[in-house]
């Protein structure tokens, strides 16, 4: 843990006597992969991060990749980047990425994050604000628990949840689906006053648009504080040393909850992608640039926070 804990600082220190020597990246790092499960919240940031790359005169390169496939991905040296490493919903995956050496944390990116199961105001109505009492309502709910895409961590921990017949959930069932339709069920429960479980986490519109009511109890499945998350940045090892100005950049590169919740819902809201969805937020909110490009520059060696001020004008 200890080791873990001081990566970002001796990556940020490495990248620091890097950008003394030579500030530019060379040619070969102008295209930087990043991977996208097709979650909102990861939508946005890379959104962000492409934003601010292409600016700076790199390409960036959103592969959508469920998390297993983009964790194999990072493993095989064909993703250089993942904003999206959720803790501790994803520590299977990272423990394997820690155990075989292929990737190495640049920051953690957001903090204030949660992450567990939730329920529609009908399903609160109910009595229903803990793990414990979802069965006693089975037949309300259906014996049906709404998750997101398959493969995924958090669905991995409902399902055997389900196997180990914790809550006494046993007999209920998992159903797999992306976010949008997931969250597009939960609109049309919501309208007929169906109650309904869900995954439900924090950044995200739907805190917005729906009355969501997290429940405690699932401490052993998502962790403490309603499966209270932290949001990790992770790059292939061995890329800050190729690409250190990149690097850099994405050490620096910073989010928080209230960001978050109003670029997902330019996405989700207002049917922008990422990048319209950022560069929007960008030029409306200028402020956490100085920092992220401090001591960046563009692909060529010049100025970067002037290089990106231009680009959103």
């Amino acid at each position: 843990m200890t080791t873990r804990l001081l990566i970002p600082l001796t990556v940020l220190a490495a990248l620091s006597t890097s950008a003394a020597l030579a500030a530019d990246d060379p040619a070969a790092c102008g295209t930087i992969r990043l991977s996208d499960p097709g979650w909102t919240d990861i939508t946005a940031t890379n959104g962000v991060a492409a934003t601010v790359l292409d600016a700076l005169g790199y390409q960036a390169d959103v592969q959508t990749l469920s998390v297993p496939i983009g964790y194999e991905a990072m493993k095989g040296g064909n993703i250089d980047v993942f904003l999206g490493n959720w803790m501790p919903a994803q520590k299977a995956f990272r423990d394997d990425l820690d155990k075989s050496g292929a990737a190495v944390e640049l920051v953690q990116n957001l903090t204030g994050a949660k992450f567990t199961l939730g329920v529609n105001k009908a399903g609160a109505d109910l009595g229903v604000t803990d793990f414990s009492q979802l069965d006693a309502q089975r037949d309300a709910f259906d014996g049906k628990i709404y998750g997101i895409e398959p493969g995924a961590p958090a669905n991995q921990s409902i399902a055997k949840m389900i196997a180990d017949d914790k809550h006494g959930l046993g007999d209920w069932e998992l159903v797999e689906s992306g976010e949008q339709a997931m969250l597009a069920q939960v609109t049309r429960n919501d309208q007929a006053g169906t109650p309904t479980v869900f995954l439900a986490w924090a950044p995200h519109p739907m805190n917005v648009a729906h009355q969501i009511t997290y429940l405690s109890g699932g401490d052993a499945e998502f962790g403490p504080d309603f499966g209270g998350a932290t949001v990790h940045t992770l790059a292939r090892t061995g890329w800050p040393e190729q690409c250190p100005n990149a690097a850099r950049l994405l050490t620096q590169m910073t989010f928080d909850v209230d960001m978050e919740n109003a670029l997902m819902g330019g996405i989700l809201n207002d049917g922008q992608d990422g990048r319209t969805a950022a560069k929007a937020w960008l030029a409306a909110n200028p402020a956490p640039l100085a920092g992220w490009l401090d001591g960046v520059t563009t692909l060529d060696g010049q100025p970067g926070l002037a290089a990106v001020e231009a680009a959103l004008k």
